[in-house]
């Protein structure tokens, strides 16, 4: 995988509503003097995400580039959760060994992953992936999830694996059973049997978007895996 740079957002980023969560002054500062500099509609910057909420004050915003560890006592999976309620999309902007952290941040729902030591051209384009609703497919990411040998997977059978596959890459669940010459009413039955299993690891995948996002996480996109037996 290529990493994304800033030549490929749009020219126009004046519509990306962009915010800055971080407990570090430099950080917050530096990566708002750049989403300013880069055309970005920049709303808020803040040091914990109580602060961002209130601050906030009811407005809206794309993407927030959320630290891992804020230093006030709050949760990873907590912060990451309140941010998605406000309306916005999450990036995590982390240290890159913070591995069983980052695990948790993917699973409560964050967009993707860009570490710290990226350039800032790199969590620009990163922060726009995210915005405009596309799941950061980056190197990080993988690697995060690969090292993390406690990364519970559903455990997925071939078909499910299959349905997930065509469902999540875009299609419509119809043309997917179709494809692999199956009925709709079974494919349906997959599809319900995947998000339960999802639930059953602690990684709820309520909307395609999401399924998408477990689908990377687990190396089912960009391809299958070629173990594992069907479900049935």
């Amino acid at each position: 995988m290529t990493e994304t740079t800033v030549t490929d957002a749009p020219a126009d980023l004046s519509h990306i509503r962009v915010a800055v969560v971080d407990d570090h002054e430099s950080v917050r500062l530096g990566l708002k003097a750049a989403f300013i500099e880069y055309g970005y509609d920049f709303v808020i910057e803040a040091a914990t995400v109580d602060e961002f909420v209130e601050r906030l004050a009811g407005r809206e915003v794309d993407v927030v580039v959320l630290d891992l560890s804020l230093g006030d006592g709050s949760t990873v999976t907590e912060n990451v959760k309140r941010v998605q309620a406000t309306g916005s999309a999450v990036l995590v902007h982390s240290i890159a060994d913070r591995v069983a952290s980052v695990r948790e941040a993917l699973a409560a729902g964050a967009a993707g992953v860009i570490p710290k030591s990226s350039a800032t051209k790199t969590v620009l384009a990163a922060a726009t992936t995210v915005a405009k609703g596309d799941v950061l497919n980056n190197l990080e990411w993988a690697t995060a999830i690969d090292a993390d040998r406690d990364f519970a997977k559903a455990q997925l059978g071939r078909r499910e694996r299959e349905i997930l596959h065509l469902y999540a890459s875009g299609l419509p669940l119809k043309l997917a059973a179709q494809q692999l010459g199956i009925g709709y009413s079974t494919a349906r039955e997959y599809l319900d049997r995947i998000r339960v299993k999802y639930v059953e690891v602690g990684r709820p995948a309520p909307t395609k978007v999401d399924l998408l996002r477990r689908a990377v996480e687990d190396g089912i996109l960009p391809g299958l895996d070629s173990d594992g037996g069907d479900a049935r």
